[in-house]
């Protein structure tokens, strides 16, 4: 009987010389988004922050976690992988920064089956180049090989950041009344969700590829499907410092239904004008092709709206205004009023 040779970890599908070598050339990319309140370096245990830094009075932490879903899938479809880390810190951010909070650090979490070095200096880079534009520390990530975990080539990406919030300018909804008006910020695309419907439309129904031409959303595939998620983080804190905000709502998952009841107190519901805002042709081409009913198309994605603030009807003029002034779109689209947090649109 033949010696069998022994294994390593190596052999196994897990290299750890070349996450080690990894780590070391994203180096540069992590300590450009370090910021004063930073006190760890990359490669400990944990992320130390000084909240002190802030020089908030009375802070409230404020943390999400979240994933970019399946719209990896069209990433690897195209071989691009520079925007999805961007997708992830502006989802996360905008779904604290509708509280209020400023972003102080981010984590992420890459597994695989295997690491392959330029897709995950892409996504790294991605991730720091969002969190240097938002003065958000990128100080700790965990890199999993896992063979037969993931199918090879494939990966996830998910990532939770912490922020704070003075406790007297906390953002909850509580202020919301009957009367008050929805204004509606307009997105980038589909942002983060509903991409498993969107893949099945337009790969499975409409048989297209991410280098297709497709007339009705001017736009080929594959850039259409991975315009990057929209930060509204810094709009946001300018917005709030101006006008007496009510509430924010991010639309993610579950569209304005299922995102605007999230800030609605007791006793209030809201009505949202079906056509108060120009829907953008990516959706209509996906609910013609797919024969998706417009419920259906509210529920899974945003429809042109990323974010939605609810502010007393004599400010809703001004508050557009000033959007404008900061290069977003927005518009009135529709009201609170007395209900069970119902949303409603028509």
């Amino acid at each position: 009987m033949s010696e069998q040779k022994g294994l390593s970890y190596k052999d196994a599908g897990v290299d750890i010389d070349m996450s080690d070598s990894f780590k070391n050339k994203i180096a540069t990319d992590v300590r450009s988004t370090f910021s004063k309140g930073v006190m760890s370096d990359i490669g400990q245990f944990g992320g130390l922050f000084d909240l002190k830094k802030t020089g908030m009075r009375d802070p409230v932490l404020v943390s999400s976690i979240d994933g970019v879903g399946t719209k990896l899938q069209v990433a690897l479809r195209m071989g691009k992988h520079s925007t999805v880390g961007r997708d992830l810190v502006a989802h996360c951010i905008n779904d604290i920064g509708v509280q209020g909070a400023v972003p102080l650090f981010f984590m992420d979490y890459i597994g695989a089956s295997s690491l392959e070095p330029k897709i995950y200096r892409d996504i790294i880079r991605g991730l720091a180049f969002e969190c240097r534009k938002s003065g958000c520390a990128l100080i700790g990530g965990e890199t999993a090989q896992m063979p037969g975990m993931y199918p090879e080539g494939e990966y996830d990406l998910v990532g939770v950041v912490v922020g704070a919030v003075e406790r007297s300018r906390i953002i909850d909804g509580s202020k919301v009344k009957p009367g008050h008006r929805l204004i509606g910020i307009g997105s980038n695309g589909l942002h983060t969700n509903g991409y498993s419907l969107a893949r099945k439309i337009f790969f499975d129904r409409c048989g297209l590829g991410v280098d297709d031409y497709v007339e009705e959303i001017r736009s080929k595939v594959g850039p259409a499907l991975l315009k990057p998620h929209l930060n509204y983080g810094a709009a946001i804190q300018k917005l709030v410092r101006r006008f007496n905000i009510k509430a924010l709502a991010h639309i993610t998952g579950g569209g304005l239904p299922g995102n605007l009841n999230r800030v609605l107190p007791a006793g209030t519901a809201a009505e949202v004008v079906d056509g108060s805002w120009p829907v953008p042709r990516i959706f209509e081409f996906m609910q013609r092709r797919g024969a998706v009913a417009r419920g259906e198309m509210f529920r899974t994605f945003n429809m042109g709206i990323g974010m939605v603030a609810i502010v007393s009807k004599r400010s809703a003029p001004a508050v557009i205004a000033f959007l404008k002034e900061l290069r977003l779109k927005s518009w009135e689209i529709g009201a609170v009023t007395k209900g069970a947090r119902e949303i409603s649109i028509s």
